[in-house]
């Protein structure tokens, strides 16, 4: 695969943010470019906005006078579409809408030489649909960059129906001759990364919805444990409630309203109360000057063991037990009295990873005064851990519990008996939604984490996370939920399925 050369002059429609930051993006790898937007004086304001930043980068030494100077003097500002005729690439940036994008490539198609690539920024229309009022729609190719693009790793290459194994290639290159970690996919409804995104934010509204705990914990859970740069609340403010509401929403519509996708309630209240985020001041956190937000729940201090008892394999779980030797605690391992995963007595608790069942369906089974805990990143490093009760768990056991991750080092917040927690149940989520587009051929398991990580920061790809938790606990915490919640949401993939019984990795062929 060979990229464009350097010396190819390439074409942005589309100044704002997006646009204005893919043009940066070529013109850094040495092209020409020629920035367009409808709105006069728009492209040459984007080009002064980005000498200020760059200028600023300077004085703090992130880049050199000379490189600043050499990328500016690539940046050209054009106000006709006709200036982009002899452009090699075109990239679209502008609104998203159907209509709009087909008639811009269409007014480009009597403009540009025959061997001109287009190229659309779109987030979530069918590429496929872009390309057919074409007259060569195998041209025609989706560049999806991520904002601010100059910074973000991540562009998903996708293929429409039409698009040229050629086009792609050489697409695909370019993209990674830009600096950038390219994946291919196919035109699906939300690609890769808002596809497989949409757990994040869905379970952690169920969570908030059903009672689990509130915001600020659901999120300082989901960071300090799962390893996430951002709470998914935090993010939801920070994109815009209506934002990631409207893409929720396409994505459920387009998939014909499966239940994985299900847009939420409370954030569609949040959106006619306008409470929209960072950009009204307003969200699931308050922005106003002054505001004063609430802390995480965090439990008091809780009783500290002197010794431990580790009843079968705890898997995922099984750092704890270095953690407790680290911390002077005395271990005695003894044989499971039930089957299944392990668990940990402490005191009069009985402490548990979480399966996908509630605590308190869990210790019908016998296990008394169980408490859950929940998925971490890492048990070694994780700053906090979420705790769950079954009912009727004694006060002192739950003490007992609490006690035993505080000697741990961790902060502990006490959650509901919320079926599969906070961390657990959004990575086993992510990782299905994953599989399944590996299972629906929309792109290889490599491209889901590859996107995940790059394209949204997430600390793991989905699909080693599932590798690491183990393919069948992931499975048995689906299922649970599928069996609890009587809903389509939680259905496995058959791929993963599949992956299980034949004790294979997601990876392999």
């Amino acid at each position: 695969m060979q990229p464009l050369s350097s010396s190819a002059t390439v074409g942005v429609i589309g100044a704002g943010t997006m646009g204005a930051g893919i043009a940066e993006v070529a013109a850094a790898a040495g092209h020409p470019v020629r920035l367009f937007d409808s709105r006069g004086g728009a492209a040459s304001d984007a080009i002064a906005g980005m000498g200020k930043r760059l200028s600023r980068d300077v004085e703090k030494g992130r880049t050199t006078k000379e490189q600043r100077d050499s990328l500016l003097a690539r940046l050209e500002s054009v106000e006709r579409l006709e200036d982009l005729a002899s452009c090699a690439l075109i990239i679209e940036a502008i609104v998203e809408d159907l209509d709009a994008k087909r008639q811009l490539f269409c007014a480009l198609e009597s403009l540009v030489a025959e061997d001109a690539i287009f190229a659309t920024n779109t987030s979530s229309i069918s590429v496929t649909a872009i390309g057919a009022a074409l007259n060569r729609p195998a041209r025609l190719i989706g560049m999806h960059f991520f904002n601010p693009a100059p910074r973000m790793a991540l562009v998903e290459v996708i293929s429409g129906l039409a698009s040229g194994a050629d086009v792609t290639d050489t697409i695909m290159a370019t993209a990674t001759a830009w600096g950038k970690e390219a994946v291919r996919a196919r035109s699906t409804p939300g690609f890769i990364v808002n596809r497989v995104a949409r757990p994040f934010y869905a379970e952690a509204l169920r969570a908030l919805g059903e009672g689990a705990t509130d915001v600020p914990t659901i999120d300082a859970v989901m960071k300090g444990c799962g390893g996430f740069r951002m709470g998914p609340f935090e993010l939801m403010d920070l994109i815009g409630n209506d934002v990631n509401a409207a893409v929720t929403q396409t994505v459920y519509d387009a998939f014909n309203q499966d239940r994985r996708f299900e847009p939420s309630l409370i954030q569609r209240e949040m959106v006619a109360a306008q409470r929209l985020g960072r950009k009204s001041s307003q969200g699931f956190f308050d922005y106003r000057e002054g505001a004063a937000n609430p802390l995480p729940a965090t439990a008091e201090t809780g009783n500290i063991p002197a010794a431990v008892k580790v009843y079968g394999d705890l898997g995922a779980a099984d750092a704890l037990l270095a953690l407790a030797g680290d911390a002077g605690l005395t271990i005695e391992r003894r044989t499971a009295q039930f089957p299944g995963d392990g668990w940990i007595s402490v005191g009069a608790a009985t402490l548990a990873l979480s399966d996908g069942r509630s605590a308190t369906q869990r210790a019908a089974q016998g296990l008394e005064n169980l408490v859950h805990f929940d998925l971490a990143l890492d048990f070694r490093t994780a700053g906090c851990i979420a705790l769950a009760p079954a009912d009727g768990c004694d006060a002192a056991a739950l003490a007992d519990a609490v006690g035993f991750f505080q000697a741990l080092g961790k902060q502990v917040s006490v959650i509901d008996d919320y079926p599969g927690m906070l961390v657990l149940r959004t990575v086993c989520m992510l990782a299905n939604v994953g599989i399944d587009a590996v299972h629906q051929q929309v792109c290889d398991a490599a491209a889901v984490d590859i996107a995940m990580e790059k394209g949204v920061n997430y600390p793991k790809g989905p699909l080693a996370w599932a590798e690491q938790i183990g393919l069948a606990r992931v499975v048995g915490v689906l299922d649970n939920l599928a069996k609890i919640y009587g809903e389509e949401r939680y259905r496995v993939s058959p791929l993963l399925r599949r992956k299980v019984w034949g004790e294979s990795s997601l990876f392999s062929d």
